[in-house]
């Protein structure tokens, strides 16, 4: 491996040395960007899967049919994770794998690779870090009508009894979902993910069918486990001021908070649903689909929130014209950059202050709720050199930057137990395919090599100062 990469800066260093030693330094992944494998061992189409045909829907028409091929470098790649010491992997499990067509018994075979994989990263004392769902619906739930269908929410139930009936002996850290947000709003109401629907009204129906796949699934969990849990839920979260003083903007930054952020952490933490939320829905004439003994199943205790955390926005309550409402009537909330920031490979401002932000507003508004932050990351515009090897400095300075900031956020009252930078590896990046990296690792997509860039000596180096040999299970 290549030497130790040059430290943060005196600052940066000095904050992320406050961390305690049992804080948890991983990586994650999510299956259908990793795997590859798409047609093998018994899987049947995800949701993904079929959306990668729609003409246009990714860039250079790529898929996930081959990826970096994970579900057949699994070892290689476990040791990767130990070589940068790693203490835990965060990854995903493929529910059309496991579960072919969504119902019925689990598949041996697919679920026979997870299987495996847990036993790799346990013999490397990595800590298994299980979501259940990342985006991969099978397709056939979807022709069934999908998220915004309540059975739906009974089927996800009931194949996360099948995952743990298998890996619950050896796994006690479940996630239920990755990103409700994305699932729910990019997937059926901008249309740019899977199943690119352009639905407001099955968005919000979404929404709460994935609530309620949530607390079924931690219900069945809890009652199924043979050992402790530590149950969780994560979701893509910023923070969201407005854009200036004016009396609009302050509202359409409420309306933005209730909808983004509110709509997702009460019901869970809070057992209710915002009502300014409710009435903001009501004047597009939608309703959130509740019944009788939903919110108290929703509600079933966690044991960690999960805090995926990229970049913020300031609001406007006004369109590029000045209109404050739109055709129909319904006020505007408009999203804007803050401006005059540096930003990622993606044009993604860099805000490693508002993560701190982030933190201790979830420590003072839904206290006593431990976090992780189970995904932050950059997509840059690597350039290997002839070894392959990436001396990726930008994104180096924003894992410091951004690992400061939790540290910052902890100093200052706010529980938070571990950083999982996104991603171990170069991969499948959805509507953008195989054009952005966020990679700790370089993929060589024609030869599948993996070379570690500067960004991952760096996160090795770091965990292992801050946490010496203490390895948690």
């Amino acid at each position: 491996m290549t030497a130790p990469a040059p430290s943060a800066t005196a600052h940066h260093d000095a904050l992320i040395d406050r961390l305690p030693p049992h804080f948890r330094f991983g990586a994650a992944t999510s299956a259908f960007q990793i795997e590859g494998a798409a047609d093998e061992d018994g899987r049947t189409p995800s949701i993904w899967d079929t959306f990668c045909r729609v003409p246009g829907a990714v860039d250079n028409g790529d898929t996930g049919d081959v990826a970096c091929d994970h579900y057949h470098r699994m070892p290689e790649d476990v040791a990767l994770l130990a070589d940068l010491g790693l203490d835990t992997y965060r990854f995903s499990v493929s529910w059309p794998r496991v579960q072919p067509h969504g119902r019925g018994a689990a598949n041996p075979a697919g679920i026979g690779f997870y299987d495996r994989l847990v036993d790799e990263l346990l013999a490397r004392d990595i800590t298994p870090w299980l979501t259940l769902y990342h985006w991969d619906l099978p397709q056939e739930l979807q022709e069934a009508g999908g998220w915004p269908a309540r059975d739906t929410a009974h089927r996800f139930a009931d194949y996360a009894e099948l995952v743990h009936e298998r890996l619950g002996d050896r796994v006690a850290h479940w996630t239920t979902l990755n990103e409700p947000f994305c699932s729910a709003v990019l997937g059926h109401v901008e249309g740019i993910h899977a199943p690119g629907g352009r639905s407001f009204a099955d968005g919000v129906r979404a929404v709460h069918h994935l609530h309620l796949a949530h607390g079924l699934a931690v219900q069945r969990l809890r009652s199924a486990a043979l050992r402790p849990l530590d149950l969780a839920v994560t979701h893509l979260l910023g923070t969201s001021g407005p854009a200036t003083d004016s009396a609009a903007d302050r509202e359409a930054a409420r309306r933005a908070d209730a909808l983004g952020f509110r709509f997702y952490l009460d019901p869970i933490l809070r057992g209710r649903y915002p009502e300014d939320l409710v009435d903001d829905l009501a004047v597009r004439g939608i309703a959130i689909p509740v019944r009788d003994g939903d919110l108290e199943i929703i509600s079933s205790p966690i044991d960690t929130l999960g805090v995926n955390y990229y970049r913020s926005m300031r609001t406007s309550g006004a369109d590029d014209r000045g209109a404050t409402a739109d055709a129909h009537g319904v006020p505007v909330t408009r999203n804007l950059p803050h401006g005059g920031l540096p930003v990622t490979g993606l044009g993604w401002e860099v805000m490693p202050h508002d993560l701190t932000a982030l933190l201790l507003r979830i420590s003072h508004d839904y206290p006593g709720t431990p976090t992780v932050v189970t995904e932050n990351g950059a997509a840059y515009d690597d350039v290997p050199d002839a070894h392959g090897f990436v001396d990726d400095a930008e994104r180096t300075a924003y894992l410091a930057a951004h690992l400061a900031a939790v540290a910052e956020a902890l100093t200052r009252g706010a529980d938070v137990r571990g950083y999982f930078a996104w991603s171990l590896l170069d991969n499948f990046e959805w509507a953008y395919g195989y054009d952005k990296r966020f990679g700790l690792v370089r993929v060589d997509y024609p030869t599948q090599a993996r070379t570690p860039k500067r960004s991952a000596l760096w996160l090795r180096d770091t965990a292992r100062r801050v946490r010496g040999d203490v390895v948690r299970r």
